[in-house]
């Protein structure tokens, strides 16, 4: 889903997007004259894997996000929940993929090996 950022405007532009099982429910709203507040909820199931046991496990999702969009380049590099679409064009696909992305990319433990305290080493 791809909305103009032109589009956007003081009242909040509520939106639904769903990718792979994750659905994303939330509002977008202009905060300054380049800036749109990006205020979600993500709910749903995500595919990941142990990384100790190398199990597959399904994950719940019941996760608040919230991002600053700019259509121009962002001066301050210390905000790490900024995303610039500098053609003008916020694609609400691509963060949801995104925030899937970066969750599959993190190290996760099973409940099983979350919760045992014994050394686990396995040879292939």
């Amino acid at each position: 889903m791809k909305i103009v950022f032109d589009k956007v405007g003081s009242t909040a532009k509520p939106f639904e997007l769903e990718v792979e099982g994750t659905t994303m429910v939330g509002t977008l709203q202009k905060c300054g004259y380049h800036r749109i507040q990006l205020d979600a909820l993500l709910k749903g199931a995500v595919a990941l894997v142990c990384d100790r046991c190398g199990s597959h496990y399904q994950h719940l999702l019941d996760t608040p996000l919230r991002l600053k969009l700019s259509d121009q380049l962002i001066e301050q590099r210390d905000d790490l929940d900024s995303i610039e679409f500098l053609d003008g064009v916020i694609d609400l696909h691509y963060i949801l993929e995104s925030e899937i992305n970066t969750l599959q990319g993190a190290y996760h433990y099973c409940e099983l090996c979350s919760s045992s305290d014994e050394d686990f080493e396995r040879e292939f």
